[in-house]
């Protein structure tokens, strides 16, 4: 069998007698490198207790034998058996070299007589009496007969040959060399099958045994043909045990009647066994359309659990994170404080929570610290901004979708954000713009705790909390009926509301340095921030802030790049700034606030540190910055003041004229916070 490798040569075993023993020796050496053949010379009983020993141990992967011989081994063994058969070519020979001896030729055969020799014996002009048998007493009953009726000469096999002679008759083998070749040749082809067979089993069965599933399959009579130990385990069964046994007898609860019946390939449940939880999957096996068998896999429900937190970690690990903590929401103000505080109690639970603030304030840095401080905490943190899609998209994106859902659906379906969230947080920004008709939706999942995919019938089970934000009134949305009463129940749970920057001005001055710091670095404008921004701070602190802390962020952005053709303070025209700024040039001009030369405001706030303060005045400026839209809500004041030291302290207020205001700017802190400091380093 030219083509394939096998992992080992054939092993084939000849069970002769006598004269055939002879030939088949002559005939073996053409074979070695093909194959291992062994020849054993038995005939009949010891030829089957010795053939039963073969087929239990699989010593050899065929058995190769003649006449009586071969029919005895093939009815009582299950391993392959070739017989060496007689032509028409080596009976024609042996008749012919019978007739040398005598024209009346015996024909010692096993069981059956031969029709076709009636033709032979008339063309050959030779008398043939055929003797079947089945024991040697049979055959030396017929040498009796036959020398009674004068017969001479006996063709058969090596038995037959050796009794004949015994007694007194002449013994022709019937068989040539030739046919011990063909029976050789067969016997090897059906070894090398065997060994490849054997070789794919053993692979498969490897396979089979390091699966971490528990693994069954049987043939269309329910019959055990294939198991690996995790399921022998399971069944309490010793290894090999259950092959070749009737599963609905084995284990009735794991029966695969369904499977090996019904059209359906596949059939999932969950099954409890030995006190554990599995994942039960049947699933028909087929050839040529049809069924011929099933297999059986048991997972693990906990194992599936196990896997499922992994490829969550993993989604995690993609982005689905919250970056903010707390310690990036800080301030002064006692309205940022109280929120904070909520906040903080909110993480300990795991209730809804509804924020509630304008637009730029923070909601999400809020939803962050809260996830990063609770249970969840490394867990998936899932965002969405209800208002950024169009109702059909937010539907796909929050719930998920099958194969096959809709027109353009990607081939294998999508994972709805809630699922990506399982067992940790979704936010929900924007609650108050989510179609009605997602609501209810978004209502049952509050309830049920779990969600249908589009195109799918099967509710999956979410463990998720809900954090919800909204910068509009929920209760006049829900007079205007485009808001659900019974989901705004669900949703105010716990509640947050996050004060608008008009309404903490104590923390305006160390946000928009902390902001114009961050974004002057990140230009490279090698200015110093504080003398850039002072100025500017009288404008700032009465400004009303509509956008909050986005638009500060966006505005000291803005500042960062104009002072980017400013090589110094002195050069900083603060009047071309305003006009490019129009929301400030108005509230300096409602306000009439005037600005001072830029000569005059460099020399007045042109404070710099002398060399025994440069680490303290670096440090208190030296601080990291998040790199998207929510730096602006990340200000640290109180890692700023800690930092103060008397000495840089004194040197802002003796270079600001003793105004604590204006020391307090320049230093980025509130005016709270710096009298604090001054009491803490006894200069009050």
């Amino acid at each position: 069998m030219t083509g394939r490798i096998l992992s080992r040569k054939p092993r084939l075993c000849v069970f002769s007698y006598g004269a055939l023993t002879r030939l088949v020796h002559a005939a073996v050496p053409e074979f070695a490198h093909r194959a291992d053949v062994q020849v054993l010379e038995v005939v009949l009983d010891e030829a089957l207790r010795v053939g039963r020993e073969i087929d239990q141990t699989r010593a050899h992967d065929v058995l190769i034998s003649a006449g009586a011989n071969a029919s005895l081994l093939r009815s009582a063994l299950s391993m392959p058996v070739v017989t060496i058969k007689v032509s028409g070519y080596d009976v024609l020979k042996a008749l012919l070299k019978a007739r040398q001896t005598s024209d009346r030729v015996g024909l010692g055969i096993y069981k059956e007589k031969l029709p076709e020799l009636e033709a032979t014996k008339e063309l050959l002009q030779v008398e043939v009496s055929q003797q079947p048998y089945e024991t040697v007493d049979d055959i030396i009953d017929s040498f009796r007969r036959l020398k009674a009726d004068g017969y001479r000469v006996i063709i058969g096999s090596s038995l037959v040959v050796e009794l004949a002679e015994e007694n007194g008759i002449v013994g022709i083998l019937a068989y040539s060399l030739e046919s011990i070749r063909l029976a050789l040749e067969e016997a090897v082809q059906i070894a090398e099958l065997a060994v490849l067979e054997a070789t794919r089993y053993a692979k498969l069965n490897a396979v089979l045994q390091n699966l971490h599933d528990a693994v069954l399959a049987v043939d269309d009579q329910h019959r055990v043909i294939a198991v690996n130990s995790h399921m022998d385990r399971i069944l309490g069964a010793a290894p090999g045990e259950t092959i070749g046994r009737d599963l609905r007898d084995v284990a009735p609860m794991l029966s695969l009647g369904e499977v090996l019946t019904d059209s359906d390939t596949s059939v999932d449940s969950v099954v409890m066994m030995g006190g554990k939880s599995y994942l039960m999957v049947r699933t028909a096996l087929r050839e040529s359309g049809q069924i011929t068998g099933a297999m059986l896999r048991l997972t693990d429900t906990q194992a599936i659990q196990r896997a499922d937190t992994v490829v969550r970690s993993q989604r995690k690990a993609r982005g689905l994170t919250a970056r903010y903590h707390f310690d990036h929401i800080s301030g002064s103000s006692p309205a940022l404080k109280r929120a904070r505080a909520v906040a903080e109690r909110c993480a300990q639970s795991m209730a809804t929570v509804l924020i509630t603030g304008e637009s730029g304030t923070g909601k999400e840095l809020f939803a962050q610290a809260i996830h990063n401080n609770s249970q969840r905490c490394d867990r998936p943190f899932v965002a969405l901004n209800c208002a950024s899609f169009p109702e059909s998209l937010l539907e796909s994106e929050l719930f998920g979708y099958e194969d096959g859902a809709f027109t353009g659906a990607r081939k294998g379906g999508k994972v709805g954000l809630f699922e990506s969230a399982h067992t940790g947080t979704i936010f929900l920004d924007e609650i108050g713009d989510m179609p009605i008709s997602l609501q209810t939706r978004l209502l049952r999942v509050l309830q049920e705790r779990e969600v249908v995919r589009l195109g799918s019938q099967h509710p999956i089970p979410v463990d998720l909390r809900v954090i919800a934000a909204t910068h509009c009134n929920l209760r006049e949305r829900i007079k205007e009926g485009s808001f659900r009463a019974d989901l705004y129940y669900r949703l105010n749970i716990l509640r947050v509301s996050i004060p608008p920057l008009r309404e903490r001005p104590q923390d305006i001055g160390a946000l928009a340095l902390k902001l114009l710091f961050a974004s002057m670095r990140r230009q490279g404008c090698g200015l110093p921030a504080d003398q850039a921004l002072a100025p500017l701070m009288p404008i700032l602190l009465r400004y009303e802030w509509p956008g909050n802390v986005r638009e500060l962020e966006n505005i000291m952005e803005r500042f960062a790049a104009f002072l980017g053709t400013s090589r110094s303070i002195a050069e900083i025209d603060y009047q071309a700034f305003l006009a490019e700024a129009e929301e400030l040039g108005e509230t300096a001009t409602s306000a009439n606030i005037a600005l001072p030369a830029p000569e005059a405001s460099a020399a007045a706030f042109a404070l710099r540190p002398e060399p025994t303060h440069q680490g303290a005045w670096q440090a208190s400026h030296a601080l990291a910055l998040p790199d998207d839209a929510l730096a602006a809500e990340a200000c640290d004041e109180a890692a700023l003041a800690i930092k103060l030291d008397a000495g840089t302290i004194s040197d802002a207020l003796a270079r600001s004229g003793g105004n604590k205001q204006h020391a307090a700017i320049l230093l980025g802190v509130s005016r709270t916070t710096l009298w604090r400091r001054m009491r803490d380093e006894h200069l009050l």
